[in-house]
């Protein structure tokens, strides 16, 4: 892990290297001198860490310092996929290997270091606040309150009513081998291709995938709901043995693939690209091109190490699938020009 923070930075262009290879040796240091310590984030800001050695994955003899380090390596390619989103952490101050101490943190702690970001977010609750992404100082302040998992709002401050993007969510049922979610993401893209959409595929880091699909600005988290029903609708008519759109757990066949759209609503949201999921090896939710989901594809093999290796690449795979955003007009005229012609053929 060491050698590939090393590596990852070596790589940086020379002002990011200098503040980069910083932190990763103040963190290395801390550890060094018994996991505790302050870390100089920035100009003007440090951040006080503790118990840097603890083990998160034990099977995988992964510290806190490992996954905190990892986050500095990666700051500058993770940082714009969070900037200006409020934040859902899932906290695991005890590692993994204690679920049942998990939980998730939505609102900000009564207290917070000075340059962590707190915005007051509009909730079911009324005005809260919370911690809200784009810098190194919040980045790993999450970090050293047990967050491992990073899952990021899909719209930001400024423009919260508004999705970003629409979000697919594939979830195998207990019986549905992975090759089947890849084969699911590949009808999708079958069906964006047909409609005229683009869109980024990723890894959830575990047994799903997610699709995002990035939208015009001020697009309703409605409107976005609509445009990833469209596909699994049309993914789930054709492949209805294979698929599945029924949302309660114990209803759904469990050798079918579950196309979730219900992530697409105000203060939902999924894991980033990039981050980290509380399971062995230590895997990370990790975007891949449209041609890697072949049936040898294998996400438990993008942990920490593979990723920092290859991460310029994959956050340019990233941004290019995000890119160009839907037109909305299009896709409507699309569809019925496509309704048109079905019923134009009449009955199979």
């Amino acid at each position: 892990m060491q050698k590939r923070v090393a590596q990852a930075t070596a790589k940086a262009p020379s002002a990011a290297r200098k503040t980069k290879q910083s932190v990763t040796e103040q963190l290395e240091r801390a550890e060094s001198e018994g996991g505790t310590g302050t870390i100089n984030t920035g100009p003007g800001s440090k951040l006080d860490v503790t118990n840097l050695g603890k083990v998160y994955f034990p099977k995988a003899r992964l510290t806190k310092g490992h996954v905190m380090r990892y986050h500095a390596a990666l700051a500058r390619i993770i940082l714009p996929v969070v900037a200006d989103r409020p934040l859902v952490l899932k906290r695991y101050p005890d590692g993994i290997r204690r679920e049942g101490g998990a939980f998730f943190q939505q609102s900000a702690p009564d207290k917070t270091p000075a340059g962590v970001r707190v915005e007051k977010v509009r909730t079911a609750d009324g005005m809260e606040p919370r911690i809200v992404g784009g810098d190194l100082t919040t980045l790993l302040y999450g970090v050293q309150i047990g967050a491992i998992e990073l899952n990021p709002w899909h719209s930001r401050v400024g423009s919260l009513r508004y999705a970003d993007y629409a979000v697919l969510d594939l979830d195998p049922g207990p019986k549905a081998p992975f090759a089947l979610v890849l084969q699911t993401a590949r009808w999708i893209r079958e069906v964006m291709d047909e409609l005229g959409l683009t869109g980024s595929v990723k890894t959830s880091g575990g047994r799903g995938m997610h699709i995002y699909l990035p939208l015009r600005a001020r697009t309703s988290f409605a409107t976005a709901r609509v445009v990833a029903d469209l596909i699994a609708q049309h993914v789930n008519a054709a492949r209805p043995a294979e698929t599945t759109l029924i949302r309660p757990l114990k209803k759904r066949p469990p050798n079918a693939v579950y196309v979730d759209v219900g992530q697409n609503d105000y203060g939902k949201s999924v894991a980033a690209a990039f981050s980290l999921r509380a399971r062995e090896p230590g895997p990370v939710s990790t975007p891949l091109e449209w041609d890697e989901l072949s049936d040898s594809l294998e996400p438990e093999s993008f942990t920490m190490d593979s990723v920092l290796f290859d991460a310029k690449r994959r956050a340019e795979v990233w941004r290019r699938g995000l890119r160009r955003a839907i037109n909305l007009e299009r896709l409507i005229r699309t569809r019925r020009a496509s309704t048109r012609r079905a019923r134009a053929k009449g009955p199979a």
